[in-house]
């Protein structure tokens, strides 16, 4: 590792831990030519290939941009982006994979994004389940009715802005 400040080619680590996520190492280094210390940060390279066959370092940026699209008009604050950006880069480098296709990167942002609006999931799966049809969008709505829990108020359907079913009359 070259030193920052003088630029010798050497320098000793005096120090190291992983961070408190545990995805990266943070290594406390001293140059032996000028004795100043600096901090380097290792993390393990996670790789993403493209559907052109393009490979490029995985972006947490890039996540959240695609579900800022998704969210465009929602009450979906960046506090709530930023944590999903977290939760989905996390949940990516866990499967312990060095690359991914930029499919499965799609498919690790959906299980957050439920949690997070309703409404932005569906037009994220949408893209990245293939949606052809508007039975496909129906499908998806009712798997999501039958995850809900029956106390929430309005539910699924105020959510979405759409009439709730009839109920059966008596």
């Amino acid at each position: 590792m070259h030193c920052p400040f003088c630029k010798h080619p050497d320098s000793r680590v005096v120090d190291s831990r992983t961070t408190d996520d545990g995805t990266s190492i943070r290594r406390r280094r001293q140059c032996p030519d000028c004795g100043r210390r600096f901090t380097t940060v290792e993390t393990a390279s996670l790789m993403v290939i493209k559907r052109s066959g393009v490979t490029e370092p995985f972006s947490r940026s890039k996540v959240i941009a695609g579900v800022r699209k998704a969210c465009q008009g929602r009450p979906v604050t960046e506090d709530a982006l930023a944590q999903l950006g977290q939760r989905v880069e996390e949940a990516v480098r866990a499967t312990g994979s060095a690359e991914l296709s930029t499919h499965d990167v799609g498919l690790a942002i959906l299980g957050p994004l439920q949690d997070l609006d309703l409404v932005a999931y569906l037009r994220f799966a949408s893209v990245y389940r293939a949606f052809d049809s508007l039975e496909d969008f129906e499908t998806a709505i009712t798997e999501l009715r039958e995850q809900l829990p029956p106390t929430t108020p309005g539910g699924l359907d105020e959510d979405l802005g759409v009439p709730a079913p009839a109920a059966a009359a008596d």
